[in-house]
């Protein structure tokens, strides 16, 4: 999976949707590069457990870094199927592969209208190249 090819969030969170084996769309949830540039040196990141229930544009968790604390937000409606542990206990797989194994989150989408809010990877590059003047 490719930065090209994901779906994003305005607060940074990118987002690959997938179908399972019985039909249900999963979406497998990240912070992006830019944002963990921005970010700098983490030093601690806070996941949901699974069965936890989100809302799209409401905090899951929360990421901290030497600079700031920021929320992660969810992207969509649903339920937390599976939490990646491995970037709690080994925050540098953040940085080091955010778009493969440093995925956080994994939601199995209960409304998919939230779909249509996010933003495609052009819009959100340009959205970034905003934030940075």
């Amino acid at each position: 999976m490719t930065p090209e090819d994901l779906l994003y969030t305005k607060t940074h969170e990118w987002v690959c949707v997938e179908t399972d084996e019985s039909d249900e769309k999963i979406a497998t949830v990240g912070i992006s590069a830019f944002a963990l540039e921005l970010l700098t040196d983490l030093v601690y990141i806070e996941l949901p457990e699974v069965g936890w229930d989100v809302v799209a544009g409401e905090p899951f968790g929360v990421i901290e870094s030497v600079k700031a604390v920021s929320d992660l937000c969810s992207p969509v409606d649903g339920e937390i199927v599976d939490v990646n542990e491995r970037v709690s206990d080994q925050l540098e797989t953040l940085g080091n592969d955010p778009y493969s194994s440093g995925w956080l989150v994994k939601i199995k989408i209960s409304d998919e209208s939230g779909l249509a809010d996010l933003l495609d990877h052009a819009a959100y590059r340009s959205q970034c190249k905003e934030e940075q003047h």
